[in-house]
């Protein structure tokens, strides 16, 4: 049976979820009557248009990105905690169908200050497939993200780190910077989180992204070590924008490919 967005509220108050109406507004009643075609997802809470991510000054700060590739997932809510009590920022790179399954928890890491990226709809090889299928891997995740958060992201991660000036060209007319990474955790691979924590750790210095993956429980496990050595070096865990910032002197460009450092 359907929830209405009342009852969504009521039921996200129980499981302990976050509704503040300084952070949310519901959608007007022309946006409920729309078609099924018109409509992504059910009717939900939804960010306003004032809303503004805060920002981390990097250039004073000595700043790194941790980002979480795929989800969101059973076990981000339980990432979100943590970075809440540390004050930390990352961002999650999302995956369209996740986004849909977990709408509230997408809403949750805009309105704890985390950034929010495009990672496609299929986790396709981009690189390998024909313009139409790159647009729609694109175009479609974008949607997702809009209809839920109220905005598009400005942040794309090609699945595998494989892009091209093809692929390049797509994010540009999306709006989109092309994100990799400098440190690669492989958490995918070894589901360890003291192998992740370790190999994360070694990555820590200002200017790194360093690639992770939400949707694995053991990724999720090595992240208080992580946050622990950050403050311990005198790091802050801030966003990819507010990194790439303070490296290139100006926020990311569309279409133009970043590492970090």
């Amino acid at each position: 049976m359907a929830i209405g967005v009342a009852g969504l509220a009521g039921l996200m108050l129980l499981s302990g979820a976050s509704v503040s109406d300084a952070h949310r507004v519901e959608r007007t009643s022309a946006e409920l009557n729309r078609s099924p075609e018109e409509e992504l997802l059910p009717p939900l809470p939804t960010l306003p248009a004032s809303f503004e991510r805060p920002r981390t000054d990097c250039k004073k700060l000595k700043c790194v990105a941790l980002t979480f590739d795929d989800g969101p997932g059973p076990d981000t809510e339980r990432l979100l905690e943590m970075l809440s009590e540390a004050e930390a920022k990352v961002t999650f790179f999302v995956i369209g169908p996740q986004a849909m399954q977990f709408p509230e928890v997408l809403l949750r890491e805009a309105e704890d200050g985390h950034e929010v990226g495009n990672h496609t709809q299929r986790h396709l090889q981009l690189t390998a497939e024909p313009g139409k299928v790159v647009h729609q891997e694109l175009d479609g995740t974008t949607r997702i993200i809009k209809s839920i958060l109220g905005f598009e992201p400005t942040l794309f991660r090609p699945p595998y780190g494989a892009t091209d000036k093809r692929v390049e060209k797509e994010a540009r007319k999306k709006d989109m910077s092309v994100i990799l990474w400098s440190v690669d955790t492989d958490d995918w691979r070894h589901r360890n989180s003291s192998v992740v924590a370790r190999r994360a750790i070694r990555g820590l210095h200002r200017g790194s992204i360093i690639l992770m993956h939400d949707i694995h429980p053991t990724s999720v496990d090595a992240v208080p070590r992580i946050l622990k050595e950050a403050r311990r070096r005198g790091l802050t865990l801030a966003t990819v924008t507010d990194v790439l910032a303070a490296l290139e002197g100006e926020k990311p460009k569309p279409g133009k490919k970043y590492l970090g450092r």
